[in-house]
């Protein structure tokens, strides 16, 4: 058996591992633990009634965070001409067409999310085995395949979120940062769990959300008590 360090050990009390807390106090035992030398990012993991390997059971969406995720994200945008332009004066790091098609063919991802005009989306299609893999396929349905591209710029750089259940029905996705205050990753995590809600498949049957946790980048997992989160 591993034996556990003094620092997980000193992290781990207080903390009940068999006890939901209410949303307020989960959060603050995390931001308590969160001790590191660097800021943690405060994650979420949510436990889902689902079977992701049928099409009526797959989750997926996009949560915009009251407070921010406390990231700097780089955006890259496929569109030409004026909708180039939209995309660099909105932020966008990367802009481009075919030649931005070339580049990532190469190994160049030099982003973390990735946006496109709907007549982008042939020559985007060429890329799916590579941006597919690393969640970073355009998808319209989670804004990032869009006409508006100045919004869906500033959205994925203001805090926008995407969320997809894993196979083993286990979504994972951050929620700020330690440094937040406790009512800022509260707000952020009602939002997510409330996305999440709403985006229930027509498959899912009997409990939808059956566990979820917090936790800090080297902290440990609190559990969360559904009944705290509205809506949920």
């Amino acid at each position: 058996m591993a034996k556990t360090g003094k620092r997980t050990a000193k992290a781990r009390e207080g903390v009940d591992r068999n006890l939901a807390y209410a949303v307020e106090e989960a959060v603050k035992l995390v931001k308590e633990r969160a001790t590191a030398k660097f800021d943690e990012s405060v994650e979420i993991a949510m436990n889902l009634g689902v079977d992701p390997r049928h099409a009526d059971q797959m989750v997926r969406g996009v949560c915009q965070l009251p407070n921010g995720s406390g990231k700097s994200v780089r955006v890259a945008v496929f569109a030409k001409d004026e909708k180039a332009d939209e995309a660099k004066a909105a932020g966008a790091e990367v802009v481009g067409a075919e030649d931005l098609v070339e580049k990532i063919q190469k190994g160049a991802i030099e982003f973390d999310r990735c946006i496109a005009t709907p007549d982008m989306m042939p020559l985007v299609g060429r890329l799916g085995k590579v941006l597919g893999p690393r969640g970073l396929m355009p998808n319209p349905k989670v804004g990032t395949v869009t006409q508006d591209i100045k919004e869906a710029v500033e959205a994925a750089k203001g805090g926008a979120v995407e969320f997809r259940v894993e196979k083993a029905g286990i979504i994972h996705a951050g929620v700020g940062k330690a440094s937040f205050s406790e009512d800022q990753i509260v707000g952020n995590v009602k939002a997510l769990i409330d996305a999440v809600q709403k985006a229930r498949p027509s498959g899912a049957k009997g409990t939808y959300i059956k566990k979820v946790s917090l936790s800090s980048t080297m902290g440990p997992g609190v559990k969360i008590e559904l009944a705290s989160v509205s809506g949920a």
